[in-house]
Order: structure tokens, then C-alpha cells, then sequence
């Protein structure tokens, strides 16, 4: 599978090390390099998790006027 540019520098990196600490906050032991004998339930956790916090931060920092339904 070909790894497609990311469209902010640094975003990779970012999200690596995101995973890592989400990871370690499921209880979800994760090695440095290949992890292909984790679970698919363990790596939706991770995953799942990664999106929860990603929409945290968006929701919290987006500016009043754009939240929709939020008064």
C-alpha cells in the first residue's frame, strides 16, 4: 500500500506518537515497530480512541460561531 503525502508537515509524527500515548492510556501494549499480532478489538481501541481525542480537540478549539447546536 503506498503511504500518500501528508498534507501537514509533521502530522505523521504527531500521530504516531498520539497513538503511542493513547495506546498506553487503554491498556493496549503496542511495540515500537511491527505490530501485526495485535488484536483487530486492540487496534479499534487504539484507533477509536485516537478519533475520540481528535474530535475533542477540534470541538474545543473550534471558534463559537461554527459549533452547531452548542449554546
Amino acid at each position: 500500500m503506498a503511504r500518500r503525502k501528508a498534507a501537514v508537515p509533521g502530522a505523521r509524527q504527531k500521530l504516531n506518537e498520539m497513538k503511542y500515548e493513547v495506546a498506553d492510556e487503554v491498556g493496549v501494549q503496542m511495540k515500537k515497530s511491527d505490530n501485526g499480532d495485535m488484536t483487530s478489538r486492540d487496534a479499534g481501541r487504539v484507533g477509536g480512541n485516537m478519533v475520540k481525542k481528535m474530535v475533542q480537540y477540534a470541538e474545543k478549539n473550534m471558534p463559537e460561531k461554527n459549533k452547531k447546536g452548542k449554546t
